[in-house]
Parts: structure tokens; C-alpha cells; sequence
């Protein structure tokens, strides 16, 4: 309960440094407040529940919230723009980042219903292009579209939205007018070239400033997306645009805020097993000899 509580302190904290009012609607009605709605629907993505479920047991721990419907209605009121100042006050500022994409399916079918009726495997899914801090391990910005689209669209919005000083993405991202972008903004741009493509006056003044250590970063945004499916599932549950919008923002947010403490359980797994360990060799000890 201790730590609902500060993670309630943790969100409500986070809304006072964005300067959001108090009540999500101004002439409706003032039962519950903004942190409220914010706190349910994180809480649904970080413990994977349905609605329903959500609001089941939130009333069995006596915790207030709101219904079914209002949650769904403020799931499709919050805009990107909100989500992405939520990623910027949670990251900071950014030295170095890397942009990439990947892909969540928008079904989650049953392969093996799917081998029995001799079905294919569905083919859409939802583009999340992201800006990721490689040394603080957290997404400074994001981009989500419902259609698959080329990664280099959203590279300059991802850019300009996390304003790094140095920045790496794959050969995907490798285009003259990206590199004339973050020359524009004296920013260091590293991607690897093309096979057979030479020409660009700011590509190949860029590449003279090509570093294969630094370059290797990128891959911590690939552990990224592989920690966020492991944690979060490889697919969304929502069916609407805004709704898809609101889920994955959300997966990036409580990557960003409840981050540490996988790392800190992770780490101390193993020192808990010890001590339990320990523990319990000292109580049959102790009971050994008071028997005897």
C-alpha cells in the first residue's frame, strides 16, 4: 500500500511541474480530480488489466476511482502533445540519443488456431518511432502511427522534440535531408551509409565525424523496445486511434517512472534469496538446540 501511495505522490508531482489544472472538465462535474484518471489508467497499463478489472480493484483496496466510462473517455481526450511533455519532464535533458521503430500488433490471435483453420498471419500493426536517452535508459519522445509509414518521416520531430548534442539511428534514417536538419541545428547526426550511396555534401561531412564506438549506443534503444514488449506484451488491446495512442504513451511513461524499481528488484533478487537463506538456517539452528 506504501508504495500506491507513492507512486499517487510520484504522478501528482509530475502534473504539478507541467502546470495541468486540477479538473480534466471545466464546467462538468468535480468528483474526481485529474490525478485521479491519470493514476487508474497507468496503474491499467502497468498491471495489464482490462477496465473493469481496474476499477474492481481499486474498490477492493477501498482506493478511489473513477467508473468504467469515464476512464475510457479520458483515454481518448489526452492528446500526443500531453504524453510527450510527460516523456520530456520524466527523461530530462539528453546528451546522446538514439531513434529507431518498431512495431506492435494491433490482434493478438492464437497460432495455433491460426495452423489449425490454415489462416494467415494479420499484418497490421501500430509504428512506434521513439527518441531514446542511452544514458539514463528513458524515451525523451515518441511518434505512434496506426499505418506503417518510413521511419525517416518522424526522425525530425524525434530530433527537434529531445534536441540532443549527438545522435545515432540506423541506415534506415541515412538521408541527405536529415543530415542537412541536424547540421542546421548543430547536431552531430551518425547513421551508417547506404550501400552504393556517396553523394550528399552534408552526409560526407558528417561521416568524417563518424565514431564506431560511439555509433555502437544504439543499441540500447533495441533492448529498450525488447524490455517494453517483455513487460508490457507485444500487442495492444484498444481498438479506436486515440485509444492505441493512449496505451502506448503510457507504456513509454511507466517505463520512465517505474523503471528503477525493476532494475532495483533485479538487482537485489539474488541478495533477498541470501538473506532469506540465512534466516531460516538460523532458525533451525536455534530450534535444533533448544529441542536437544
Amino acid at each position: 500500500m506504501e508504495k500506491e501511495v507513492r507512486r499517487i505522490k510520484k504522478i501528482m508531482r509530475l502534473l504539478k511541474r507541467m502546470n495541468f489544472p486540477k479538473w480534466l472538465h471545466h464546467f462538468g462535474p468535480k468528483t474526481y480530480e485529474f490525478y485521479e484518471h491519470l493514476v487508474a489508467l497507468l496503474m491499467r497499463i502497468y498491471c495489464r488489466l482490462s477496465y473493469r478489472r481496474l476499477v474492481d480493484q481499486f474498490n477492493w483496496f477501498g482506493i478511489r476511482c473513477p467508473s468504467k466510462s469515464a476512464l475510457q473517455y479520458t483515454a481518448k481526450k489526452l492528446s500526443s502533445t500531453f504524453w510527450n511533455k510527460v516523456l520530456e519532464i520524466t527523461c530530462g535533458s539528453s546528451y546522446l540519443t538514439a531513434i529507431d521503430s518498431t512495431g506492435l500488433s494491433r490482434t493478438n490471435p492464437s497460432y495455433h488456431y491460426l495452423k489449425r483453420i490454415n489462416g494467415c498471419i494479420p499484418k497490421k500493426y501500430v509504428k512506434l518511432s521513439v527518441a531514446f536517452d542511452t544514458k539514463k535508459k528513458k524515451f525523451h519522445s515518441a511518434r505512434i502511427r496506426v499505418l506503417p509509414r518510413h521511419d525517416s518521416l518522424d526522425a525530425r520531430y524525434l530530433i527537434a522534440s529531445s534536441q540532443p548534442q549527438v545522435v545515432v539511428a540506423d541506415k534506415a534514417y541515412s538521408s541527405e535531408k536529415l543530415y542537412a536538419f541536424c547540421e542546421e541545428k548543430d547536431i552531430l547526426f551518425m547513421s551508417p551509409k547506404k550501400k552504393g550511396t556517396f553523394r550528399g555534401h552534408c552526409r560526407n561531412k558528417m561521416m568524417k565525424r563518424f565514431r564506431t564506438r560511439t555509433y555502437n549506443r544504439r543499441v540500447l534503444v533495441e533492448a529498450s523496445f525488447s524490455a517494453l514488449k517483455r513487460k508490457f506484451g507485444a500487442s495492444v488491446s484498444s481498438r479506436s486511434v486515440r485509444t492505441i495512442r493512449t496505451e502506448v504513451y503510457g507504456r513509454l511513461v511507466c517505463h520512465n517512472l517505474f523503471g528503477c524499481l525493476y532494475r532495483l528488484l533485479g538487482q537485489s533478487l539474488l541478495l533477498v534469496q541470501n538473506l532469506l537463506y540465512a534466516f531460516w538456517s538460523y532458525v533451525r539452528s536455534t530450534t535444533y538446540v533448544k529441542l536437544s
